[in-house]
């Protein structure tokens, strides 16, 4: 099937048609000085998002995950401009990793559209620190040493879907399963940690390549020069994952975070849990009770932290836009090409010839972001 798309390029702000087939970006026309039915609305590449540990009130770890949870969940992300993501299962007991790697293993072996948007999964935990404010919400009582054989059984249940992992690197037998990881081609992430600056290097020479929402996943209250920041945000190849919702980082974090690694070296992340759009009150989650305020704060009072997001990666997009004053063509390469680049989805998060068609439509009023289209591999998936 071919089709023509036309809007302002997010990139150059210049009108544009889109020649697609077959699911491809065939061409990409400039058509300056020609008519555009509007002119406010924007060509995009599909945002991605590498840790969505739930949706619309779809949990990904909990007990009762069903079968067409996934599909619930993934039609939710569309209408927020989310073509590809990573579904995330936090730290819990092994019985729980080996259902629900199972169950949503299944959701993509027998269903062709979220088998184009889900690449693989992101296993946050169970091998990360222990030690309480690092651990954040994740519960205690599952969270244990590595181990090959227990991670073996959980990429057999997810179809060898297993994509990406975090871990703390200064946890008894972490290096060697790290050095495994990496050997299977598996993206290791540094996160939960509290690795002194001697471990986070050796951890980077083994292979990792990815700091999990830095930043966050840390004690409240940490010595203002040995701590794990400062050397994960030092170290060049360190790309960093960070949350812009507004609740995890402040303004002048973000700011400091963009200046250091640039638009080519962040990631935007989301870290959203299934209570996304829900009114706020309490809630459980992560065997916890959480609050979730009115302005979309999830907190997590026993603990004193923050309990996950409950904005997608849109509200990041925009939010990175708002703090650093950086162009919509970086905030969309942050939420795009970067992650494509990790994950080697080499087809995706760009518009050029030969790219897949995940491709958004959006209305911009100063830096909000309104989807009105969504398509993924040139399938029309949301229209308003």
């Amino acid at each position: 099937m071919k089709f023509r798309l036309e809007g302002i390029h997010y990139e150059t702000g210049k009108p544009v048609s889109i020649e697609i087939a077959d699911g491809t970006i065939e061409s990409i026309n400039d058509q300056t000085g020609s008519h555009v039915n509007n002119t406010n609305l924007f060509i995009a590449p599909g945002f991605i998002d590498n840790q969505v540990n739930g949706f619309a009130g779809v949990d990904f770890s909990a007990n009762n995950l069903s079968v067409n949870g996934l599909v619930q969940a993934a039609e939710a992300l569309w209408r927020e401009g989310v073509t590809t993501f990573l579904p995330t299962l936090i730290t819990s007991s092994d019985e729980s990793l080996v259902k629900n790697l199972s169950i949503l293993e299944k959701n993509i072996r027998t269903n062709d559209l979220l088998r184009l948007s889900i690449p693989g999964f992101h296993l946050e935990g169970p091998y990360i620190s222990p030690e309480e404010g690092f651990r954040g919400c994740h519960p205690v009582s599952h969270i244990r040493k590595p181990s090959r054989d227990e991670f073996l059984r959980y990429q057999e249940a997810a179809g060898g879907k297993i994509v990406q992992i975090t871990l703390a690197p200064e946890i008894s037998g972490a290096m060697e399963f790290l050095k495994y990881c990496v050997k299977d081609g598996i993206v290791v992430a540094l996160g939960h940690t509290n690795a002194t600056a001697d471990q986070i290097t050796r951890a980077v020479d083994n292979g990792a390549r990815l700091s999990t929402h830095l930043g966050n996943g840390c004690a409240n209250f940490i010595h203002r020069h040995n701590n794990p920041i400062w050397p994960q945000l030092d170290n060049e190849r360190l790309i960093p994952t960070i949350i812009a919702d507004g609740h995890h980082l402040l303004p002048e974090e973000i700011r400091v975070f963009y200046k250091v690694k640039g638009p080519d070296n962040i990631i935007l992340t989301s870290d959203v849990v299934y209570l996304a759009g829900m009114a706020p009150g309490k809630y459980c989650l992560f065997e916890n009770e959480v609050i979730l305020t009115e302005d979309g704060r999830l907190l997590n009072p026993e603990l004193n932290c923050m309990a996950g997001a409950s904005f997608s990666l849109k509200r990041g997009v925009e939010n990175i836009m708002n703090f650093t004053g950086c162009s919509l063509a970086n905030a969309v390469k942050m939420a795009s090409w970067n992650v494509a680049r990790v994950y080697d989805l080499n087809k995706r998060g760009k518009l050029a010839p030969g790219k897949r068609a995940d491709i958004i439509m959006f209305e911009r009023t100063g830096n909000q972001l309104q989807i009105s289209r969504t398509y993924l591999k040139g399938q029309l998936v949301f229209q308003a």
